[in-house]
């Protein structure tokens, strides 16, 4: 098979796909790996990747909340903000288990939309 050829196969664009995303991300997980033996918990480096990796979520989550698209933005803010803050709660009375607080705001979210439906 000749490079063109090769190139208008239906199924090239996918081995690329797989190939181009396996090799993003397996790299960054094996230099994890490697650095990661070496590194302290307690060390300032992780407690900062810790910090920013927390932000991140935060930031996700209240722009979920507070700016959401799509058939979530059609619940009213006070519904997204009650289903946080049971799933908040949740979370805690669970020994801090998040599937728990998850599926308590998911429920709390899906139950108000459905009563005012």
């Amino acid at each position: 098979m000749t490079g063109e050829e090769l190139a208008s196969a239906w199924w090239w664009p996918y081995v690329m796909i797989l190939v181009a995303g396996w090799l993003a991300t397996d790299i960054w997980r094996w230099l994890g790996v490697l650095a990661g033996g070496r590194l302290r918990e307690d060390g300032e480096l992780l407690i900062w990747v810790r910090c920013v990796a927390t932000a991140l979520v935060a930031g996700v989550i209240s722009k979920l909340v507070l700016f959401p698209e799509g058939v979530l933005g059609s619940t009213p803010v006070w519904l997204r903000l009650a289903a946080a803050l049971i799933g908040f709660v949740v979370f805690l009375a669970a020994r801090q288990r998040v599937i728990f607080g998850v599926l308590a705001a998911e429920a709390s979210l899906i139950g108000g939309w459905l009563l005012l439906v």
